[in-house]
């Protein structure tokens, strides 16, 4: 068996693309000319302004564009709560709609986190209490606008006790739990650097439905090779005897480094935990607990960064992905990068804490600690297109 996985995995790596997406100028340009034609003046000048600054090496954006209103209410904000309102990644309308309540959201502003306040799935989309406009106003390649109302704010809290949470009984979807808010742990904290293996379920076409589901949802939200990886891999199990743990990277991430691990199974295995542990399961480790993986010698050390649990400096953006009576699902933005590895984006920050690089100017002075205004009253580096409606 082990051999027919390695070949197969070799396949697949081949058609995987090894150049790094990178969000085109083009596309942030198109973008505010969009918002521009759908009323978001204020947004589509910013983000010609200062695109550049705000996000230089991003591979994928999700931006929130406050109204012309919001900005006539606030005046010209900071660049830091502008920061607040760009996520590293790519989300779409549906994705956001499956986040469970109280789940956070990584923002390019370092150790500041948006948070899901939808109360219950299939409902208004909230986001710090603020509803985001389903219809969604760009949507091209790597980046996403979705319209608000009005501005996010950093210092926004929720409850201790999120609402009930309703699901549909029919087609039944994965389970969603509620993430609290506070993760501190308990007075007595789960034990870790353990194995757990516990049989899975002896109905073998529920098995099949079960794995078809994560299979399905996995490469609608951007997780396809490591979908088609587990696929392969669950043909391993035979016996049904191991329950697992997964952190899965984005695939642009995956692709990245496909040409340096092309033949290596340990870019998955390291991602692999032998013991099922949910969301809940994991904000409730001690501050730097470690876990062992399928790879030998190789740990996941647990931590926080401000409001985010991190896994050896990488934040978790999605958790409980899947959940099933034997396979956890966790989405990554990064990967679990082995000691030595080139190419590794994380960062210290000025706390010491080691943290993804989701602030993409943290080593820019002029940007990562300067928290004034934008002028949006100089247009001179304005699209031209843009500039001449304006003018």
């Amino acid at each position: 068996m082990a051999p027919i996985l390695l070949a197969c995995m070799m396949m697949l790596f081949s058609l995987v693309s090894i150049t790094s997406p990178i969000l085109p100028s083009e596309t942030v340009l198109d973008a505010a000319e969009i918002l521009y034609d759908s009323g978001y003046l204020s947004m589509s000048l910013t983000l010609e302004l200062i695109s550049q600054t705000l996000f230089p090496q991003s591979s994928s954006m999700t931006i929130f564009a406050p109204s012309d209103t919001a900005f006539e209410q606030l005046g010209q904000p900071s660049l830091s709560l502008l920061q607040y309102h760009c996520i590293p990644v790519k989300f779409t309308v549906e994705t956001l709609r499956s986040l469970p309540y109280g789940t956070r959201i990584p923002t390019l502003l370092s150790k500041q986190s948006l948070v899901v306040t939808t109360m219950s799935p299939g409902g208004v989309i909230e986001i710090n209490g603020v509803k985001v406009n389903e219809s969604v106003v760009f949507d091209v390649g790597l980046l996403a606008v979705f319209a608000i109302d009005e501005f996010f704010d950093p210092s926004f809290k929720i409850g201790s006790s999120p609402p009930v949470v309703i699901v549909a009984q029919s087609p039944p979807p994965p389970p969603v739990m509620a993430i609290p808010v506070v993760m501190a742990a308990p007075a007595q904290s789960p034990s870790y650097g353990f194995t757990c293996t516990a049989p899975f379920s002896n109905d073998n076409n529920r098995n099949r439905i079960g794995e078809s589901l994560m299979n399905s949802l996995l490469k609608s939200r951007g997780y396809s090779v490591m979908a088609s990886f587990l696929d392969l891999q669950l043909l391993g199990f035979n016996d049904r005897s191991t329950k697992l743990t997964v952190f899965a990277p984005l695939d642009e991430e995956i692709e990245q480094h496909a040409r340096n691990f092309s033949a290596d199974s340990s870019i998955f295995h390291r991602h692999v935990l032998p013991c099922r542990l949910t969301w809940t399961d994991l904000v409730n480790f001690d501050e730097g607990a470690t876990l062992r993986t399928f790879v030998d010698g190789f740990t996941v050390k647990l931590s926080t960064s401000g409001d985010v649990l991190v896994l050896n400096g990488v934040p978790v953006i999605f958790p409980d992905l899947y959940s099933s009576d034997s396979v956890v699902v966790h989405g990554l933005q990064q990967m679990l990068l082995l000691p030595g590895e080139q190419g590794s984006t994380t960062t210290t920050t000025a706390a010491g804490d080691h943290y993804s690089s989701f602030n993409f100017n943290a080593n820019n002075s002029s940007t990562s600690s300067d928290d004034t205004s934008v002028d949006y009253g100089e247009i001179g580096g304005v699209n031209e297109n843009i500039k001449n409606k304006i003018l």
